[in-house]
């Protein structure tokens, strides 16, 4: 359901959708070993910076399938049509892609490459636990946000999950994956979770301002900005501690 991962199919319903949500932030896990991983092999084959940057930025697209990328560009194009929040919602649903999505996409990764270029090995592991952080975030959200309409994903996964459990759930990963990140990073550490943090901030703000609530578009919407707030914050943290040292 979260990724490309070949499973066992599934049948979903109510009964084992309850605590489904549970298991997202798993994903992100996954996302930061493999991104390990790559970095380890990049570092010891000494393979060039944009070669590691690349593998870097493409390696959560292969293993989730553009899910939520996907979400990032609808939601761009909904957001800029300026449109009431009725027609916005009908964006979302709309399979073609806009001007203003492309341009979002290409402007978000050119970001993403130059702030990687930037950061060094221990920012960069610090980041391969933000992949679960970004996951728990965006799962609180489903549990405890106001939803945009009454049908879609995350209605159906909002409406049958057991909220208590998903919710204490996702704080778990989420201070558990924010612990690990402070001890290897330090300060850097702290600055990426409180980019997540601004991240989160401003993904109920818009969603509740221009969309009425969240959807699963908008959900996918918060992944990549989170990761792209996250990456801001380990770079800033590291320019921090150059000026103070």
């Amino acid at each position: 359901m979260y990724s490309k991962i070949p499973m066992p199919k599934t049948q979903w319903n109510e009964k084992n959708m309850r605590y489904s949500m549970c298991f997202f932030p798993v994903i992100g896990l996954v996302i930061g070993l493999v991104l390990y991983g790559f970095c380890y092999l990049s570092s010891l084959l000494e393979l060039g910076v944009l070669f590691r940057i690349s593998g870097i930025l493409v390696i959560p697209i292969i293993i989730t399938g553009g899910i939520h990328l996907d979400g990032f560009i609808d939601t761009q194009d909904a957001i800029n049509s300026y449109q009431s929040k009725e027609r916005k919602l009908e964006i979302l649903k709309d399979s073609h892609i806009g001007a203003f999505a492309l341009i979002s996409c290409l402007v978000y990764f050119i970001l993403l490459i130059g702030v990687w270029s930037e950061l060094n090995i221990q920012s960069v592991l610090t980041l391969c636990f933000g992949y679960i952080l970004s996951r728990a975030l965006s799962g609180f959200s489903v549990v405890s946000f106001d939803l945009a309409k009454d049908s879609g994903l995350v209605h159906a996964f909002s409406d049958a999950a057991q909220k208590r459990v998903v919710r204490y759930c996702m704080l778990f990963f989420a201070v558990i994956s924010s612990a690990f990140m402070i001890f290897v990073g330090g300060f850097i550490g702290i600055s990426v979770v409180l980019g997540a943090m601004v991240a989160l901030h401003c993904y109920r703000s818009t969603s509740y301002k221009q969309f009425g609530g969240i959807t699963g578009d908008l959900a996918g919407w918060f992944l990549q900005i989170c990761e792209l707030f996250m990456a801001i914050g380990a770079l800033v943290g590291q320019l921090v501690l150059t000026i103070q040292y």
